[in-house]
């Protein structure tokens, strides 16, 4: 195998399913993450999943649109053209 291959380790290693990954981040970061999956008695993989996963859900905010409007739709929420406008506008201007 070419050293700068990506080497695939089968998912049925190791505790958990799924990619195996590396990455490098700052000792302090790694340090604060350590104490909290200790804290929560989390492992490490479970942490950092846990954290990559609330990343993406903030920064995919159409998914949440479209989950709201999903629940809006299940109960029968009249479409209010004007409020809906007002409200997009409010929300284009805030920073998730």
């Amino acid at each position: 195998m070419p050293p700068d291959s990506v080497r695939q380790i089968p998912a049925s290693r190791g505790h958990t399913n799924g990619m195996k990954t590396a990455i490098s981040i700052p000792d302090d970061i790694f340090a604060d993450a350590e104490r909290l999956a200790k804290r929560t008695r989390k492992s490490r993989s479970r942490l950092f999943s846990d954290a990559v996963r609330e990343y993406l859900a903030r920064h995919a905010p159409e998914e949440v649109t479209e989950a709201m409007n999903r629940v809006c739709d299940g109960l029968g929420c009249p479409k209010d053209e004007f409020s809906s406008v007002a409200a997009s506008r409010i929300l284009e201007k805030r920073e998730w």
